[in-house]
């Protein structure tokens, strides 16, 4: 039977098996031309924009500052100056304003110091309470 079963095998040949159906063909049809990519240099420069903004107004903010600042300290440094002055002035009128100081001030004007105290009465003229002026005074 071997004979017979390899004669077999060449009369007959084995069946076939199934192939893979073949993909159709393709369709084609028409595409639209990619759309150009938005460029990013606008906002690019926006952001540059603000952010050289941001730095000058630091920049302008920050040197007004150092101007105001130097102002301040003169402005202090003249107020001690007019304390200082201020407080040798008081110290002057005060040194004047002793009665020391007074009686001199008076001697050179021409002035003398009185016994006493006396009032003048207006209606007739006449000094009351100072005995001494009462007779010089004429």
């Amino acid at each position: 039977m071997s004979a017979q079963t390899a004669a077999r095998a060449t009369a007959y040949p084995a069946p076939a098996r199934p192939r893979p159906a073949a993909a159709p063909a393709p369709r084609l049809r028409v595409v639209r031309a990619p759309q150009h990519a938005r460029t990013r240099i606008p906002f690019i420069l926006a952001c540059m924009s603000v952010l050289a903004g941001a730095l000058l107004s630091a920049l302008l903010l920050n040197t007004s500052m150092a101007a105001s600042a130097y102002a301040r300290y003169d402005l202090s440094n003249e107020l001690g100056r007019l304390n200082q002055d201020a407080q040798d002035l008081t110290a002057q009128l005060d040194a004047k304003a002793s009665p020391t100081e007074l009686a001199a001030a008076a001697t050179r004007l021409g002035m003398v110091p009185t016994n006493g105290t006396g009032w003048l009465r207006l209606a007739d003229g006449s000094v009351q309470g100072a005995p001494e002026a009462a007779g010089t005074g004429g």
